[in-house]
């Protein structure tokens, strides 16, 4: 207490829901079962059709509703706009976080109060068993593992910023990401502009629970990230060599269509052969320390089985990057206007501002 007034939370937890299910029970129970206890839990319903609002309620959450789909960016928003605490903690209703996580997050961020925003990535236990699910979430994890602890993007899977911070910056662009898309990429982009501090902190981690499946992977890797952010390169002229966009990714996608050149000509001239084993071979050492990940973790027969879909990642990043240049160039012909969202309001300073469907405070 503090003048008669109860003190801010730490965290306020915010967690976009649509026919969370399951997985979403486990999110809840994970973070009431946390070693750090100084937050609020915000959920924002965004239209669920399968009781994740009655579930909400079982739990110490203050439960909000879109009322229709409006996507997770727009329902963070209302979130962060209705949140007390100090920071906003993200985190995706298929994510659950450890006893520690929290408790992690929040002692490096009293250690560093200069940072603006922290984020962390998955854990190498992935919940879904599948061949394509354990790749994905292994694969995301090697990556943020090895990605500058210095970072210039943001990450909703398990990410905090200061609130006051997001609310200046606008929040996230819902108009430009309606759907799951780069909305979190978009938003580190502009707090690294404005002169903000991201960090990087690879001890905090949650585990992801999704079962992808290989429509989902190519749906996503395409759609829902290669083209956009290839377009918001473009667009802001902010390309940083990290996390998916390191030296070695980018010749990686250059090696795998010379490799399919090389073997397409092998039916016109056997010696292609030899220049398409050449380059397998590069791409298998220039990729090296990613199956070694793979090997250790899951063993030889799971690496071998690694390396063609990998390749095809990177056979459709190139796609992704050759649509995306075509809608940028579009876009710069047919003079898309640029702009940043506005700054959100504070309903504590405008309370006709506070107009969202409240089932629980």
């Amino acid at each position: 207490m503090r003048n008669g007034k109860k003190q801010a939370p730490f965290f306020s937890i915010i967690i976009p829901v649509y026919n969370g299910g399951y997985f979403f029970e486990r999110c809840l129970s994970a973070i009431q079962r946390s070693t750090f206890t100084d937050w609020e839990l915000i959920v924002v319903d965004d239209g669920s059709t399968d009781g994740s609002d009655t579930l909400t309620r079982q739990y110490k959450a203050r439960l909000f509703a879109t009322g229709k789909r409006l996507g997770p960016a727009a329902a963070r928003n209302i979130g962060a706009k209705i949140a007390k605490g100090r920071y906003l903690f993200f985190i995706d209703a298929d994510c659950e976080v450890h006893v520690d996580t929290l408790a992690i997050a929040a002692n490096f961020l009293k250690q560093h109060p200069v940072l603006d925003a922290i984020f962390g990535s998955y854990d190498d236990k992935p919940d879904a068993r599948g061949f394509v699910a354990q790749y994905k979430n292994l694969f995301h994890h090697y990556v943020h593992q090895n990605g500058k602890e210095d970072a210039s993007t943001f990450w909703t899977g398990c990410g905090v910023i200061k609130r006051k911070r997001f609310l200046k910056l606008g929040g996230f662009d819902v108009q430009r990401y309606p759907r799951p898309s780069i909305e979190d990429i978009d938003l580190g982009y502009r707090l690294k502009q404005a002169g903000g501090k991201i960090r990087l902190v690879k001890n905090v981690q949650v585990k992801h629970l999704k079962a992808w499946t290989f429509n989902d992977l190519i749906k996503s890797d395409i759609f829902d990230r290669g083209i956009p952010w290839t377009r918001l390169i473009l667009r802001d002229k902010a390309f940083v060599g990290d996390l998916n966009l390191q030296t070695h990714n980018r010749i990686s996608v250059i090696a795998v269509y010379a490799l399919i050149l090389a073997l397409l000509s092998s039916f016109f001239s056997p010696r292609a052969l030899d220049l398409a084993l050449i380059l397998a071979f590069f791409l298998f050492f220039l990729n090296l320390n990613l199956y070694r990940f793979f090997y250790h973790q899951r063993g030889l027969l799971f690496m071998m089985g690694v390396i063609p879909l990998h390749w095809l990642y990177y056979f459709y990043n190139g796609i992704s990057f050759g649509c995306g240049l075509l809608l940028h160039w579009l876009a710069v012909f047919f003079a898309e206007p640029l702009r940043s969202p506005p700054p959100l309001v504070d309903p504590r300073e405008n309370e006709r501002e506070l107009t969202y469907n409240r089932y629980g405070t």
